[in-house]
């Protein structure tokens, strides 16, 4: 039950510390003017970031859990990491685009529409791709989206690290 305990503070407080960075890189990559198409640096970034909060967050776990951390415990605390992280830049993203910058959908479609013209794709399948892409840029599905792909790459990183990381009592003996 103390495991639990730990667990859910490494959780949250790691969850936040993610959702802070990425909401910083969010804010960054606005005020450079690069919002619209941001560097490929930037994802690059944030992946280093959420390896790098996960990796802190089940070692600090392991430190406090009397440097035992099973593959299962490891793969909830980063799986719960990188939720809680995508929770706070999705309430972020919605703060964004609802009052921040309400005309980011419509500016980054007309980029999009202008890249598609350049690729020298007709109007009529331009209209289709458009028409696609507008059902699924709401905020909110966007939102799941986005905390369904945090939770698959928390997962990816923590599995791969918890596999690394793994000591339980089975092996001291």
């Amino acid at each position: 039950m103390e495991n639990q305990a730990n667990s859910k503070s490494i959780i949250l407080n790691y969850g936040l510390v993610l959702g802070v960075i990425t909401i910083l890189i969010s804010l960054v990559v606005y005020a450079t003017g690069n919002h619209l198409q941001p560097h490929w640096s930037v994802s690059l970034f944030s992946i280093l970031f959420m390896i790098a909060v996960i990796v802190l967050g089940l070692k600090k776990y392991k430190e406090i859990n009397n440097d035992l951390l099973s593959w299962g415990q490891a793969v909830k605390i980063g799986v719960g990491i990188s939720i809680i992280g995508a929770l706070l830049s999705v309430l972020y993203n919605i703060i964004f685009v609802t009052y921040i910058e309400p005309d980011f959908m419509t500016q980054l479609m007309e980029i999009q529409t202008q890249g598609m013209l350049e690729k020298g794709m007709t109007e009529e399948e331009i209209d289709m791709a458009i028409s696609v892409t507008e059902k699924f840029s709401s905020p909110y599905l966007s939102a799941a989206f986005g905390i369904i792909g945090s939770a698959i790459g928390g997962f990816i990183i923590s599995a791969i690290a918890g596999a690394i990381m793994k000591k339980t009592e089975e092996d001291q003996y």
